[in-house]
């Protein structure tokens, strides 16, 4: 039978009614989506903090009691005290030696030494960078003038990335606290994100997909920390031998370096370069480069044994992840990047393996 005009007539009135209230839905998203950008990687970086960070809660709350506001608050307190005290210390030596110079430039004028023979002996570097250290020496305000484009141009990058690493701090300082207020209620957070898992995927997937996030994010959470304070020691015990000037803030430079995802060999390099350039070339002083150089990128082997720990998907996957998702979204993507490629991993090979029944022949 043909379906008839009033029948026709409620079937468009039907799909209007749905296109109309996806369409009221899809305003709706948008419209929150634009609302909460704005606080997006706060919110995500608070996420993450407090999914790190709530295994210490649930230690200290026996012993400490069993108020999880009490115990949350004076974790937030003690990681912002440890975070301003090597901040404090770097901002007061940084202004201690930009107050040192001006009054050096001021009562005796710019003076550079010249260079020893031995640096023009260094291998690929040498003849040119003695050359340039010889001008500097005998006729700076020549040289400054040839290079002022250069100089412009490094000095502007070098303003641009501490004032990107002021901004960074401070968001990080506001996600700490966020990250407390979210620990507070931490059982009621971690039902919540069992029943949104449970409900996009199913009751049977979904608390073992919430697991795989939460262990995910602690897994490079606590490798990235753990290996930025290895790298510390190992730099900064290496400065401390050797008698370098400010080895604790420079070793304090390396953590931050590490916990920001930035290479070491910011700090190393140059300090090989100020060691070779004080006491020249000799035994110690190589022995003390390639053990310095070697040590800051301890990173690249310690990274594939620490990253997939306590994750159930592959160490490459993870290692992967975090590589690809820090390329693609920067340091926050170090987190976000193993967590979506962990979750798509174990829903392809759950579909994999879910194959239908063979039908039976004919």
């Amino acid at each position: 039978m043909l379906p008839s005009p009033l029948s026709e007539k409620a079937m468009s009135r039907g799909l209007l009614d749905v296109l109309i209230r996806a369409g009221l839905i899809l305003v709706l998203v948008l419209f929150c989506f634009q609302i909460f950008s704005p606080f997006r990687d706060l919110m995500l970086w608070s996420v993450i903090l407090a999914i790190t960070l709530y295994p210490l809660q649930e230690k200290l709350t026996g012993p400490l009691g069993q108020k999880e506001g009490r115990i949350a608050t004076l974790i937030i307190l003690v990681s912002i005290v440890i975070l301003m005290v090597p901040i404090y210390l770097l901002g007061t030596s940084i202004a201690d030696s930009v107050q040192n110079a001006m009054a050096s430039v001021q009562n005796q004028g710019i003076h550079i030494p010249p260079p020893s023979e031995s640096v023009a002996g260094w291998p690929l570097i040498g003849k040119p960078l003695s050359a340039i250290w010889l001008q500097a020496a005998t006729d700076l305000p020549s040289l400054t003038a040839k290079y002022i484009p250069q100089i412009k141009g490094v000095s502007l990058t070098l303003l641009g990335t501490m004032a990107g690493v002021g901004m960074g701090f401070l968001t990080f300082i506001f996600a700490l606290i966020i990250a407390g207020i979210f620990m507070a209620y931490g059982e009621a957070g971690s039902r919540a994100a069992v029943q949104i898992a449970s409900r996009v995927s199913g009751p049977e997937k979904g608390p073992k997909i919430a697991e795989l996030c939460t262990s995910t994010i602690r897994a490079v959470a606590l490798g990235v920390v753990g290996i930025a304070f290895i790298q510390m020691l190992l730099v900064g015990l290496g400065f401390v031998f050797k008698g370098v000037p400010g080895a604790g803030l420079l070793a304090l430079a390396v953590l931050l370096l590490g916990i920001m995802q930035l290479p070491v060999t910011l700090i190393t390099i140059p300090v090989i370069a100020y060691v070779f350039a004080t006491e020249g070339a000799s035994t110690a002083t190589i022995v003390f480069a390639i053990y310095v150089f070697v040590a800051g990128l301890v990173d690249n082997v310690l990274k594939p044994l620490l990253l997939g720990r306590g994750v159930d998907v592959p160490m490459p996957v993870v290692l992967i992840g975090a590589l690809g998702g820090m390329v693609t979204s920067g340091v926050i993507g170090l987190f976000i990047g193993p967590v979506v490629l962990a979750v798509g991993y174990k829903l392809f090979w759950q579909w994999v393996l879910a194959r239908p029944p063979e039908e039976g022949g004919l």
